[in-house]
């Protein structure tokens, strides 16, 4: 297909999904010509947690990827930049989860630079809820995405997190939340130790317990991968925009967390 021209008078607007539909250039190519999706061989990712603390937000995710009951891929990406002030992490099935981020980011920028403005956090949260609605049908036939966003909010000077179910409706979160097979049990991890005013280092440290706790009660949550070198994904949102925590201080963090468990005489 050729990239589309406008002329002068013709205003694509700043909605680029949007355009995507008046073009009709497909958007879940998983899908069939009759509406319904292969029930299997599809790749399925959990684990991520999104947390507070002073400066922003901290966002995590295991690299786990799943089909079924056996391990697809040990290293698959979970948690992407969003824009220079946000990020998105996804949990589901992993090729549609990766489409939508990759139109998610193409949507704030083709907004930015079509209206000459950045959409606001909450303009963004919004966005992305009306992609995980658009992506019910498919939801309906089981390859379900439910994303966690989380950024820093330049107007209020503070970091903010959104969860949504599958239907589009979004929730902020005014401290923490995770999703994934495992989710739950990284908010139980998150919830014992949190509390307001966390450094990034605090931060970072209880995403990684979390991802830990995470792994050792969920089958489909990978946790560090001593042998090959695969270690969860984290990274923050602060004023100074995203960052990914280096992998060489996720290794040394973990394996100070599994040294501390050894000496507490508990199992790695």
């Amino acid at each position: 297909m050729s990239l589309p021209l406008f002329s002068t008078t013709e205003d694509p607007g700043p909605d680029f999904a949007g355009l995507m539909r008046r073009l009709r250039v497909p958007t879940h190519p998983l899908v069939s010509s009759t509406g319904a999706a292969p029930a299997e061989g599809f790749r399925h990712g959990t684990t991520v947690v999104a947390l507070r603390y002073a400066d922003g937000v901290v966002m995590a995710g295991d690299r786990r990827a799943t089909e079924g009951h056996a391990i697809a891929h040990r290293a698959m990406e979970k948690v992407f930049p969003a824009d220079r002030y946000s990020a998105v992490a996804i949990a589901g099935a992993a090729g549609p989860a990766v489409e939508m981020v990759r139109l998610f980011q193409t949507q704030l920028e083709h907004y930015e630079k079509v209206e000459g403005v950045v959409l606001s956090l909450e303009g963004k949260a919004n966005q992305l809820g009306q992609m995980v609605r658009e992506h019910l049908p498919m939801a309906m036939q089981g390859l379900a995405v439910v994303p966690l966003y989380a950024g820093y909010d330049l107007a209020r000077q503070t970091g903010r997190i959104f969860t949504y179910d599958v239907t589009g409706g979004h929730y902020e979160e005014t401290e923490y939340n995770a999703t994934g097979s495992g989710g739950r049990d990284a908010r139980t991890t998150v919830k014992l130790g949190f509390r307001d005013g966390l450094s990034r280092d605090e931060a970072v440290e209880l995403a990684i317990q979390s991802l830990y706790e995470a792994a050792d009660e969920d089958s489909a949550t990978g946790g560090p991968d001593l042998i090959r070198g695969i270690y969860p994904l984290v990274a923050t949102v602060t004023d100074e925009g995203f960052a990914a925590v280096p992998e060489a201080e996720v290794a040394e963090r973990f394996a100070s967390l599994i040294e501390r468990r050894r000496t507490e005489g508990r199992q790695p």
